[in-house]
């Protein structure tokens, strides 16, 4: 396979980001500034690799990853004892303990930050996805996604303890800074709950706009909460406090993933990822949120925190194989930074290594590091805008492609084939078939030996037996829709 090479990786000067003038509160606990330092360390899930990508911010390089599991197929095996689809992640409130959630092995690891040691593994019920710790760190809340509950994990003894019942596909818990309530969103159900943090009752039950949410953030301030509507390509804004009312809802883009704050000299913000449009964008805080600024970061982002300082905003590309940087006064990317495959959440935890260099148990990015990024078009007049960024992931012998698409027809089936440069339709090799969301976007996986996609014309493999991706509707192999762009190894940045 063809790896393509990252740009260079801009190392900040240690002054580049000075104290500011006037001191903010950052999310998630609300706390007063606390400056970049070589102490702090971003992590990102990587669900392909099953690989915790560790980064120094200070000066913007990959440490290593933590290794959890094995990649496919290997860790197909029955007698398979690692973890599958490394997926969320929180962090407590002293910043001494990772939590990794583990999708396919129901699984909550937990790290310590200062040695990237795994301290136990907490196993819970079907499919969980995020956990993050209540502000007093004495409780872990772990969503069970596949089931109907959150299931509340002693960190100490490392034993889950209790269930508290919601509906059905609870996608994150997030806590106010102060403590007293928990917000839960559903991914399969269009509900928030308001948890009462101290009698663990239900407050309020809050209608989402669709039922697909897996991401929100409470502000640093306590007054809003904001989590994004995937599948409708929409975020929505309630106020954090009693009757909890509804107070915007945006239209963001297809894909819409992960949102976080950022507060600085220039006021209160709230960043988004939108996956399907390989862009971030940032919104003023306000009584009626603005949008103010559209920021290009590469190949479907996804996961995203601010630095303790809230001077960058770190975002983790889900088919780019890297996190970004961006600097939050000027909101310009400033450096890239490689990382392991197909990363799902990503967080920054301020002071993460107190003692030494933090780089313990850590291995090289190997395999993980094997990715090609791929670009497919629209093919014809009849879907113009449509268009797909790829990641071909190596897994050794095999390899993953994701395709992540846009702009196609709403709640429609589709299909990612094979396709060589004279075949008939009725030669293509079908891979994967897959729905679109409500917004006409959608993402799809399939394995194989696929290398050949990443090959570009002129290489030993010749054109006569070069092969390609098209996207074609399910029940019509003939109608091509998306086609791989003739530069797709540059990417869609």
């Amino acid at each position: 396979m063809k790896i393509r090479r990252l740009l260079p990786v801009l190392c900040l000067l240690p002054g580049a980001f000075a104290p500011q003038a006037f001191a903010q509160v950052q999310a998630p606990f609300g706390r007063p500034d606390i400056p970049v330092s070589n102490a702090d360390r971003v992590y990102a899930a990587d669900q392909t690799s099953n690989t915790v990508s560790v980064i120094d911010p200070f000066n913007n390089q990959l440490l290593g990853v933590i290794r959890l599991g094995n990649p496919v197929p290997g860790a197909l095996s029955p007698l398979y004892r690692g973890q599958l689809l490394v997926h969320g992640l929180g962090f407590s409130p002293d910043s001494k303990t990772v939590a990794v959630v583990s999708v396919a092995s129901n699984s909550v690891t937990l790290i310590d930050t200062e040695t990237n040691a795994v301290k136990g593994t907490i196993y819970v019920g079907r499919s969980p996805h995020e956990a993050f710790f209540t502000p007093d760190g004495r409780e872990l809340w772990v969503t069970v996604r596949g089931e109907d509950y959150v299931s509340v994990i002693d960190p100490v003894a490392m034993k889950e303890t209790r269930r508290i019942q919601l509906a059905n596909g609870p996608g994150m818990t997030m806590f106010g800074p102060d403590g007293h309530y928990a917000f839960v969103c559903s991914s399969f159900t269009p509900e928030l709950a308001v948890i009462d943090v101290a009698s663990e009752q239900i407050l309020k039950r809050l209608p989402q706009a669709s039922p697909f949410c897996p991401n929100i953030a409470v502000s640093p301030e306590n007054d809003e909460v904001w989590f994004t509507l995937k599948d409708v390509g929409e975020v929505q804004v309630f106020s954090a406090q009693p009757p909890f009312d509804l107070k915007a809802t945006l239209h963001t883009g297809p894909i819409t993933n992960h949102v976080n704050f950022a507060n600085n000299n220039n006021g209160k913000f709230a960043y988004v990822t939108i996956g399907g449009a390989n862009e971030v964008k940032v919104f003023r805080r306000g009584a009626t949120p603005q949008l103010i600024a559209t920021i290009p970061v590469g190949n479907l982002p996804h996961g995203i925190w601010p630095s303790g300082d809230g001077s960058r905003v770190y975002v983790a590309l889900e088919n780019g194989e890297m996190a970004v940087a961006i600097d939050t006064l000027s909101n310009k990317v400033i450096t890239e930074i490689p990382i392991g495959q197909t990363t799902q959440a990503l967080v920054y935890v301020p002071n993460a290594v107190t003692g030494g260099n933090g780089t313990a148990n850590l291995m090289p990015l190997g395999l993980a590091g094997n990715t090609a990024r791929l670009h497919l078009e629209a093919a014809g007049s009849s879907l113009p805008n449509a268009q797909a960024s790829v990641a071909v992931n190596s897994l050794g012998l095999l390899d993953l492609v994701q395709v992540a698409v846009e702009n196609l027809m709403p709640m429609s089936q589709y299909q990612v084939n094979l396709a060589g440069p004279g075949d008939a339709p009725g030669k293509i090799e079908p891979l994967a078939v897959f729905t679109t969301n409500p917004d006409g976007s959608g993402t799809v996986q399939a394995i194989g030996p696929l290398k050949t996609l990443a090959a570009e014309a002129g290489t030993s493999a010749g054109e006569s037996s070069r092969r390609f991706l098209i996207v074609t509707p399910a029940n019509n192999p003939s109608q091509i829709v998306l086609r791989q762009a003739a530069d797709s190894s540059k990417g869609q940045d």
